[in-house]
């Protein structure tokens, strides 16, 4: 990772912005992303207790992909049909599957989501990675292929490449990065880390 490209982004941000997120001229951006409106909604939905209500867990699904404003509005259609489309079993192993990948094995989770959504051509970054992000915004990281690339190649980050395929190898490399990424920065610009990848995407 290229340390001096990431001072200097974070210098011109806090030059645009003293008070980085909390700055009043963010205001704008973090009212329309409302990020913490849907962490809270996550964090109260999809706690430990509701995997026993698959049928529910479904619905919730559905309410957070739909309320984000990460998620591409070509992709929310498409994954409405796909909770409306699903029977009792697969909802049962649409919640077993989140259960174990926000809190089980997440990389077993991973895998098993992802075999899901391959069946229904929606192995999208996004649908995969919008669900543990608002669970834990400063541990899990929101995956915009476009963002993600720019990063990479603006970072000059050179053992890990982008696949537009989603995987567990990258997914872990892609947050790791921005873990270490959070190190670097003043804490104003990292609220939560899709705000942290927010700030590097807007200064390239």
């Amino acid at each position: 990772m290229n340390l001096d490209k990431l001072k200097q982004a974070e210098a011109d941000f806090l030059q645009r912005y003293p008070g980085g997120f909390s700055d009043p001229g963010m205001a704008p951006i973090k009212k329309k992303h409302n990020v913490d409106k849907l962490v809270d909604f996550t964090q109260e939905n999809l706690g430990r207790g509701a995997f026993g209500r698959p049928e529910q867990v479904a619905e919730n699904l559905l309410t957070i992909v739909s309320r984000s404003s990460m998620v591409s509005r070509f992709e929310k259609p498409r994954f409405r049909d796909f909770i409306r489309g699903m029977n009792s079993r697969e909802k049962q192993d649409l919640a077993d599957a989140f259960e174990q990948r926000l809190y089980g094995r997440k990389q077993f989770g991973f895998e098993l989501m992802l075999g899901m959504l391959q069946q229904h051509k929606l192995a999208k970054w996004s649908l995969i990675s919008v669900v543990p992000f608002y669970h834990a915004p400063n541990r899990e990281v929101f995956v915009k292929p476009t963002t993600a690339k720019g990063i990479l190649a603006f970072l000059e980050v050179e053992d890990l490449k982008y696949h537009p395929t989603p995987s567990w190898a990258f997914y872990k490399g892609y947050r790791d990065l921005v873990k270490d990424v959070r190190k670097h920065v003043v804490p104003t610009l990292a609220p939560n880390n899709a705000a942290l990848t927010g700030f590097l995407m807007t200064t390239m």
